[in-house]
C-alpha cells in the first residue's frame, strides 16, 4: 500500500513515525511519502517537506509566513494527486490538515484517514462538520473522544489507546535505578524531591518557572528538581535559577519522576506522564489577562479542565491553577495539600487508578496500524 502522511509539529512527527513503524510490521512492503521530520525520515520514504518549514504558531507567524503555507498547501494537494496514494493519513495539525481533507473529498477519490483528532473538543467545535464530512475514518488516542464524537456528534470513530500509556509502561518495566544512585549521579543530597515540570516551550519557562520555585522553596525539607527540556539551551534556565537551590536534570524526566515526591508541572502531557508515573501533581499555567482567560474558559471554550489527568477521569483529580487562580499562595498551599499524610494525596492516587483504568493497555501506533489496513482491504 501506498502511505501519504502530513505532520507539522514535533508531536506529530514522532505519533507518525511509530505509526509508519507499525505499518511496516503489517504492510512489509508500505511505502511512505510525507510531510514531517527527521523522526519519520528514520523509519523511511520521501520526505517532501520537513516541519521546520511547517510549523508557525499564534496569529502573527501565520499572517507572516501565510504565502509561503499556502504554497506549501497547493504542493500538497497536488503532490498526491500525482502521487495516487492508497490513503492520506493526517496527524493533528488542524488548520492544514483539515484544507487537505475537503479537498481530497472534494476532488479525489482517496481515502481520507485521521490520526490524533485536532482538539475540537476544546474550542472550534464547528469543524466536526468539515470532519464528518471529509474525514472517512477518525483514530484517537484519548478515551474521552469517543463520547464526543458518537454520542453527541453520532460520528463514528476508533480508540486506539494512548502513546503515552505505552511508553510509561515501558519505562516502567525497564527502570530499575535507585534513588541512592539517581541522586549520586545528579549531585543531589537525598532529601524528598519536588519535581518543577515548566513546560518546553521557553514562553511556558519564563511565565510559570518563577511562580514555581517560589511556591516549592517554602518546603525546606525537599529538594528541589527542575526536569530540562532537550529542546532549551541550559543557559536559558540560568536566568531563573541563578542564586537558588533549584537542581537540574536535563532529559530525564521520567527519572526523575520516579524518585519525586510531588510535581508542580505546566499543562499538557506531562500532567499526564505524571499521573501515570504516580506522582501528586499541581498544574501550574500563568497567562495573560487572567480575567478575561477565566471568562473565556467559562463561557466559550467547551471543556471543564485544561489538564489531561482531569479531563480523562471526567473530575478534578489534579488541581488546575490557571488565569486568575494562578499564584505563589495558591501554588504552595496546593503543593501542601499533596504532600505525605495530607488526604488530598491519597485522593490524587486513587484518581489515577481510574485514569490509567480508561486509557487501557492497548499500544496505540499498532492497533492503529492493524485496523488501517484492514480497512484498506474492505
Amino acid at each position: 500500500m501506498r502511505y501519504y502522511l502530513i505532520a507539522g509539529e514535533a508531536s506529530g512527527d514522532l505519533h507518525a513515525s511509530r505509526l509508519m513503524e507499525s505499518l511496516k510490521k503489517v504492510d512489509p512492503i508500505a511505502e511512505f511519502r510525507f510531510f514531517g521530520g527527521d523522526r519519520m525520515k528514520a523509519v523511511g520514504g520521501v520526505c517532501v517537506r520537513h516541519i521546520r518549514d511547517l510549523a508557525y504558531m499564534g496569529f502573527v507567524p501565520v499572517l507572516l509566513h501565510l504565502r509561503k503555507i499556502m504554497g506549501n498547501m497547493k504542493f500538497c494537494k497536488q503532490d498526491i494527486v500525482e502521487w495516487k496514494p492508497d490513503v492520506v493519513i493526517l496527524v493533528d495539525y488542524a488548520g492544514f490538515n483539515l484544507s487537505i481533507a475537503k479537498f481530497l473529498h472534494a476532488k479525489t477519490n482517496i481515502r481520507v484517514y485521521y490520526y490524533i483528532s485536532p482538539k475540537i473538543w476544546a474550542w472550534k467545535e464547528w469543524r466536526i462538520k468539515a470532519i464528518k464530512r471529509d474525514v472517512d475514518e477518525m483514530f484517537s488516542i484519548l478515551p474521552f473522544e469517543v463520547d464526543f464524537y458518537e454520542k453527541r456528534h453520532h460520528y463514528p470513530i476508533h480508540y486506539v489507546g494512548n502513546p503515552t500509556a505505552e511508553e510509561v509502561r515501558n519505562f516502567r518495566t525497564s527502570y530499575n535505578e535507585t534513588k541512592e544512585a539517581f541522586c549520586a549521579r545528579h549531585g543531589l543530597d537525598g532529601r524528598p524531591i519536588i519535581a518543577l515540570l515548566a513546560g518546553s516551550r521557553k514562553q511556558e519557562i519564563k511565565d510559570n518557572l518563577p511562580a514555581m520555585i517560589a511556591a516549592a522553596d517554602r518546603f525546606a525539607d525537599y529538594e528541589l528538581v527542575l526536569a530540562c527540556a532537550p529542546s532549551v539551551e541550559s543557559a536559558y534556565y540560568t536566568n531563573f535559577i541563578e542564586g537558588t537551590r533549584v537542581k537540574t536534570v536535563d532529559d530525564e524526566t521520567y527519572q526523575l519522576l520516579s524518585h519525586s515526591t510531588a510535581a508542580l508541572v505546566t499543562s499538557g502531557t506531562a500532567t499526564l506522564e505524571t499521573a501515570l508515573l504516580g506522582v501528586p501533581q499541581v498544574v501550574c499555567y500563568e497567562t495573560p489577562v487572567p480575567r478575561l482567560i477565566r471568562f473565556g474558559f467559562n463561557h466559550i471554550i467547551k471543556v471543564d479542565y485544561i489538564s489531561l489527568v482531569n479531563l480523562i477521569g471526567g473530575r478534578e483529580i489534579v488541581p488546575e491553577l490557571f488565569a486568575d487562580r494562578f499564584s505563589v499562595y495558591n501554588i504552595a498551599n496546593a503543593l501542601y495539600n499533596i504532600l505525605p499524610g495530607h488526604t488530598n494525596r491519597d485522593a490524587q492516587l486513587d484518581g489515577y487508578k481510574t485514569v490509567s483504568d480508561r486509557l487501557g493497555d492497548a499500544v496505540a501506533p499498532d492497533n492503529a496500524a492493524q485496523t488501517i489496513y484492514g480497512l484498506l482491504w474492505k
